[in-house]
């Protein structure tokens, strides 16, 4: 026993150094021209390699210094750059008859470079797309001479890995500083131009996020790389769209989201649907971040080569109602940094105290920080133009609800203040109707049309300044309110006419910042006139009593 044991040991011993003496009688770097020209051959690309060495034990090449070309239409910069390349191959071919069978790719330290043209086109659109006019030649010319079609070359290998890649991409013509991949890993099993194939892809994000793929692509389109059908899911962490360079910093629109996505692509087609989950969400320049998370589910369609897409449903969930959008999008308009949007927005029977989040990153700001409790509200809405000049226009309508922590009739001065109007910190709002328009320039009111028990009935319009200016001019009929006294009551009905406009009611001009409006009941001409005789007829019955 003891002698097979020794027999097998030496077996092994031998085997050993035969595989370690390998290097010595195998000059790696005799095949490097083979594997340059197969690569380039394959990628249709130019492909240069360093010094190459055997390293038996691990089955493998390793490579230096590996450059892979850009589209000269592009860049003359490299595309692809790698400090080594470690190729696996089959060793009993390659000792027996010097033939070299791989089995893998593996690269290190690798930067990629990646360019969208204006058309959208990238640069890596155009790999293996000369093998593709090479075969659509040769078989033209077979089909003409009667020869059989050349056979071109594929390549199909069992693993190909990049790991700790560095991406950079950007879009011609460039608006500032390529966006930014770290600690990119990608692992391709059972590779092939030919056929479908699985991956997985990880690497970190801008400003600290991170994103994984897992998914099946293929076969490789030959005509359009970046057209090659895909399905994957994706999870992402921690995306910021403006330190990603989705947004653009001056567009005032800002959040950190969470993604779980299904996209699939047909090559022309992206088809997405998920869920998404975003904090410190602004929408508004000047607004303030949303302080608590708001959740959504979406599903939509991008086209691709226009690098256009369409949502067919984004659903925010409240309560028992949800606010739904749908319309287009383009992420980067034609001479814009930033997205160009056209989307339509509607909701009603939204619970008032669940949009408090909304409401902050859309940048509506109540007088002295009051809020809105209980009630609802509906938006029929239309959200256009780019995301750093956005027009919102549209509807919305609040019913039942209450102004917490704002004394209106505090703020009143003038005439209206004589009427005793009192409603305390809560101010109930019946109804309230308005046509709204919002643009960095400010927001524009009009139609308004509200009922407020304390006060009556209120109508009119107004804006609020980019600058935070308030002026607004509002009609109110006091006939219905609770918060005015008998002799107010009637001061006030006495004073309803008609103001320059025809509208009746008392004028009340608003004006000062939405943190410390002003409030003045704005009497004057035929009015004016009225109220002195009113004020006669008021102050005779006192005298008289």
């Amino acid at each position: 026993m003891k002698r097979w044991t020794k027999i097998l040991l030496a077996v092994v011993a031998v085997i050993v150094v035969v595989i370690a003496s390998l290097p010595l009688f195998i000059n790696a770097n005799t095949f490097r021209s083979q594997i340059e020209t197969q690569l380039s051959t394959v990628l249709g690309r130019p492909v240069k390699l360093g010094d190459l060495k055997l390293k038996p034990f691990s089955g493998q090449i390793a490579a230096k210094d590996l450059t892979v070309a850009d589209d000269p239409n592009f860049s003359a910069a490299p595309f692809l750059t790698a400090s080594e390349l470690h190729i696996g191959i089959s060793l009993r071919p390659l000792i027996f008859s010097r033939e070299l069978n791989i089995r893998s790719f593996e690269l290190d330290s690798t930067q990629i470079q990646l360019i969208r043209a204006a058309n959208g086109t990238w640069n890596f659109s155009s790999i293996a797309h000369a093998i593709a006019a090479a075969k659509a030649n040769a078989t033209t010319a077979g089909s003409s001479s009667g020869a059989v079609p050349v056979a071109l070359p594929d390549i199909k290998v069992a693993l190909v890995q990049i790991r700790d890649a560095r991406i950079s991409a950007f879009s011609l013509p460039s608006h500032g500083d390529p966006t930014v991949y770290d600690h990119v890993n990608i692992a391709v099993h059972d590779f092939s131009f030919a056929s479908d194939f699985p991956f997985d892809l990880s690497a970190n994000l801008p400003a600290g996020g991170t994103v994984n793929v897992s998914g099946h692509a293929g076969p490789i389109n030959r005509d359009d790389t970046a057209t090659t059908p895909a399905s994957a899911q994706l999870t992402v962490k921690g995306l910021d769209p403006v330190a990603a360079a989705f947004l653009d910093p001056n567009a005032g629109v800002s959040l950190i989201a969470d993604l779980e996505l299904h996209a699939a692509s047909d090559g022309q087609i992206l088809t997405t649907n998920g869920t998404v989950h975003m904090v410190n969400l602004k929408l508004r320049k000047g607004a303030a971040a949303a302080q608590q998370p708001i959740d959504l589910a979406y599903s939509g369609t991008h086209v691709l080569k226009q690098n256009s897409g369409v949502i067919q449903d984004a659903s925010i969930t409240l309560g028992g109602s949800a606010i739904h959008v749908n319309g287009t999008y383009q992420p980067v308009a034609e001479g814009a940094q930033d997205p160009l949007l056209d989307l339509k927005m509607a909701g009603q029977g939204l619970p008032i105290d669940n949009l408090q989040s909304l409401m902050t990153a859309v940048g509506v700001r109540l007088p002295n920080n009051a809020v809105l409790k209980g009630g609802t509200l509906g938006l029929n809405v239309a959200v256009k133009g780019q995301a750093r000049d956005l027009t919102i226009t549209g509807n919305v309508a609040a019913d039942n609800t209450k102004m917490v922590g704002f004394d209106v009739g505090s703020k009143i001065h003038g005439i209206a203040a004589l009427s005793g109007v009192k409603t305390g910190d809560i101010t109930n709002i019946e109804k309230l109707r308005a046509t709204v328009r919002i643009t960095n320039a400010g927001v524009t009111v009009s139609n308004i049309d509200a009922s407020i028990p304390e006060m009556g009935e209120l109508n009119g319009s107004g804006t609020v300044s980019a600058a935070d200016q308030v002026d607004f001019n509002l009609t109110v009929q006091v006939a219905s309110a609770k918060g005015i006294g008998k002799v107010g009551v009637g001061l006030l009905t006495a004073l309803n006419g008609s103001n320059e406009k025809g509208a009746k009611g008392v004028p009340m001009r608003v004006v000062g910042t939405p943190d410390e409006p002003v409030i003045t009941a704005d009497v004057g001409g035929a009015v004016g006139k009225k109220a002195k005789s009113v004020f006669g007829i008021f102050g005779g019955k006192k005298k008289d009593q």
